[in-house]
């Protein structure tokens, strides 16, 4: 019966806290709407999720969550300092494949995310088999150091989330 009316409890809190944050005001009736939306969108979604991933270290979420800040953060001041004093005769732009452990496609789709999210690197392909990844990197004057990089911040961290 719970599961009938809460799919996706995760996904309804979510959606609640998204309304109530975008509608800037926290009133009875915007909590309300929000709690209509939360418990409706999940409903009529459920025939779309057939196989809900499995999170398996929610502490590894929130560290997960707090070392990609960090790096966004960081990304952003890198990649200004490049774009402020760095020449472009200078900049050493790459293409960088990253052979993935990862299977699933929720713990890759996340993965890629995050390389997106960094400023200053990009997801570019997945291959057909979704065994690499191809990431493109502003400034990048070694490849491997960016790859390994990758695989021990990101990778290994979602391995343990997902798999």
């Amino acid at each position: 019966m719970f599961s009938r009316i809460l799919p996706h409890p995760y996904l309804t809190l979510l959606l609640v806290v998204v309304w109530i944050l975008l509608q800037n005001t926290v009133s009875l009736g915007t909590f309300v709407f929000a709690l209509i939306l939360g418990l409706i969108i999940p409903i009529v979604t459920k025939p779309y999720w057939p196989d809900r991933p499995r999170l398996k270290n929610w502490p590894m979420i929130v560290e997960y969550a707090l070392v990609v800040l960090w790096d966004i953060v960081m990304a952003n001041i890198q990649v200004a300092w490049l774009i402020l004093f760095k020449r472009n005769a200078n900049m050493r732009p790459n293409w960088v494949t990253v052979p993935l452990e990862l299977r699933t496609p929720e713990a890759i789709t996340v993965l890629a995310g995050t390389i997106t999210m960094t400023p200053g690197t990009v997801s570019s392909d997945l291959s057909s088999e979704g065994h690499s990844l191809l990431v493109h990197c502003l400034h990048a004057p070694d490849p491997d150091a960016v790859r390994d990089e990758i695989k021990t911040r990101y990778e290994r961290r979602l391995k343990e989330i997902f798999e």
